[in-house]
């Protein structure tokens, strides 16, 4: 899952990144409005986590922008304005819930889990392909009747993998969607990550996630 964190307190931004990668998210932050735009537009999120209070477009006119755009990614803002309307006039430019500053980040997390497996409820919570199943709510995996113990990104690679099955999905691709916009893409990081892939689902002569030679890999449907 990729986030897109905007705040523009540079240390707010580092601790909620911090905390939301030690739990298996990939990460982006930008510091104003004219950037969060320009991510939401160009890149694919699965949340995003917007600040009201920002330099060169506040959050209420990013959020509504991006709404224009057609773009249903779901949308978390953060104020420190604590009245009811506020809280409507955040809601009503198109956000999916509001938190108010300072705030436990134990409630932060919380709520992206429960914004996520929302719009998981829109897509299939329950994915199968072959003998593979992964639950997006409980974040389990099987293969057969085998329970997987998988990483956070081990996980959320996986998770990519089955909900575009048949699809050459390429490095580029990799990269974009489980690494921040710092992820040095000339490492082997990927290569690793589908050796251990195919380690645990029992997959040692990549017949299951296959290599397309000079494309990328894709998972087969059996």
């Amino acid at each position: 899952m990729k986030i897109l964190v905007v705040e523009d307190e540079e240390k707010l931004a580092y601790i909620i990144k911090r905390g939301l990668t030690e739990e298996g998210y990939c990460i982006d932050v930008v510091y104003d409005g004219e950037e969060a735009e320009n991510y939401a537009k160009y890149s694919s999120y699965d949340l995003i986590i917007l600040d009201i209070m920002l330099p060169k477009k506040d959050g209420i006119t990013v959020c509504q922008n991006i709404r224009k755009e057609n773009i249903n990614t779901p949308i978390l803002m953060l104020t420190a304005k604590d009245s009811v309307g506020d809280r409507v006039k955040g809601l009503d430019s198109g956000a999916d819930d509001y938190l108010v500053k300072p705030f436990d980040f134990d409630e932060l997390f919380a709520r992206v889990r429960s914004l996520l497996r929302r719009e998981s409820f829109t897509r299939n919570p329950v994915l199968k392909v072959g003998d593979l199943t992964l639950n997006t709510l409980t974040r389990e995996v099987w293969m057969g009747e085998k329970k997987l113990k998988l990483t956070p990104k081990e996980y959320n690679i996986l998770e990519y993998f089955m909900r575009n099955p048949k699809i050459v999905v390429t490095r580029t691709i990799l990269e974009e969607k489980m690494w921040d916009i710092d992820f040095e893409g000339n490492s082997n990081v990927i290569d690793v990550y589908i050796r251990r892939l195919r380690k645990k689902i029992g997959d040692k002569e990549g017949k299951i996630l296959e290599t397309v030679r000079g494309a990328g890999y894709r998972l087969t449907v059996s």
